[in-house]
């Protein structure tokens, strides 16, 4: 049998402050939404905007720094695969359903304080007057933004 795939590549802004909660077993759990932005022409040659907003969430260390460092406005990559839960709503018995994204990796983009949130973002770099490293191929401790 062929090997399947299940990836998601996502870049966008996030619409919120994730929330942080803890599952029963003390496992960090982190979520948020976020807001992928389409621009294209319609029939008639007009512009249009569409916003597409995705469920992320984030597990275990991944979740301590979404945490900390992700704010509301924050640009972000997520890399993660697709999964969709169901379960029956108490009051209707129906089915429902929920699609998101399980981040695997995560890159904060863009400028540093880019958020509208209250979190403190490290923005001290220990060796600034020393060369950096971008662009070489190479990564050094100094490339990890967290």
């Amino acid at each position: 049998m062929p090997k399947s795939v299940n990836k998601v590549i996502l870049v966008g802004n996030v619409g919120k402050d994730p929330e942080v909660r803890y599952s029963q077993s003390g496992t960090p759990v982190a979520n948020f939404s976020l807001a992928t932005n389409e621009r294209f022409k319609d029939r008639s040659g007009e512009w249009q905007d569409r916003t597409e907003w995705h469920n992320i969430v984030a597990w275990q260390r991944l979740a301590e720094i979404v945490g900390e460092y992700v704010a509301k406005g924050s640009k972000v990559y997520v890399e993660g695969k697709l999964q969709t839960t169901s379960w029956e709503d108490r009051q209707s018995g129906e089915r429902k359903y929920r699609t998101e994204i399980v981040a695997r990796d995560l890159l904060l983009l863009g400028p540093r304080g880019n958020g509208d949130g209250d979190h403190q973002r490290p923005t001290h770099n220990e060796n600034q007057d020393q060369p950096s490293h971008a662009g070489s191929g190479e990564i050094v401790d100094q490339d990890i933004p967290f």
